[in-house]
């Protein structure tokens, strides 16, 4: 066998090898993933450590409360819910913010995203109504400017108007007492 015809044959047997090479190298970075401890649903935020975008949404009508105001941050922890009545996850947490609402040490605000008035009012009226304002976002672009993913989402905004953390999906008891409530300390700590 002359080194000409053994060439290609190697050429080819490497082609072939290619793609499982290729998926061993994925599968070995999804593991090292998978094992390095680090909690694969978090969503980081850009965001973090900023200022909370300029936000002015009207108030939901015929709730007699402000609406959502960004220059209201300043000097208080905030947190800042985005949630709306047709989103499923959002009942599910709605239990957790009536209990984090008695919690007077910050104030809770929210972002209605994308919903109708008359909705959001049922929906507030059937479950209660934890926040101490309400900006109606109703073609979602305020949302885009706070880098929301989708809802439920929630924001603890510190007392220099910054974004100090952000929660993707809804809050369970136990997010919101080994999470957020660390995280909202952390921001009713600083200066």
């Amino acid at each position: 066998m002359s080194m000409e015809t053994d060439t290609p044959a190697r050429g080819r047997r490497l082609i072939v090898l290619l793609p499982l090479l290729v998926f061993l190298g994925l599968a070995g970075l999804f593991l090292s993933q998978l094992l390095s401890g680090r909690d694969i649903s978090e969503v980081p935020s850009a965001l973090i450590g900023l200022p909370a975008p300029r936000t002015n949404l009207p108030p939901l009508e015929g709730s007699n409360l402000p609406g959502l105001d960004s220059t209201q941050f300043a000097g208080r922890v905030t947190l800042v819910n985005v949630f709306a009545s047709w989103c499923a996850p959002c009942r599910e947490e709605h239990p957790v913010l009536l209990a984090l609402s008695q919690d007077k040490r910050f104030v809770m605000a929210a972002l209605n995203y994308k919903d109708r008035p008359e909705n959001a009012r049922r929906f507030l009226g059937d479950l209660g109504n934890p926040f101490q304002a309400i900006g109606v976002d109703e073609a979602g672009r305020t949302a885009i400017d706070w880098g929301v993913y989708g809802v439920p989402e929630t924001f603890v905004i510190g007392k220099d108007g910054k974004i100090a953390y952000k929660h993707v999906g809804p809050l369970t008891p136990e997010s919101a007492q080994t999470v957020l409530l660390p995280q909202i300390d952390k921001a009713l700590a600083a200066p």
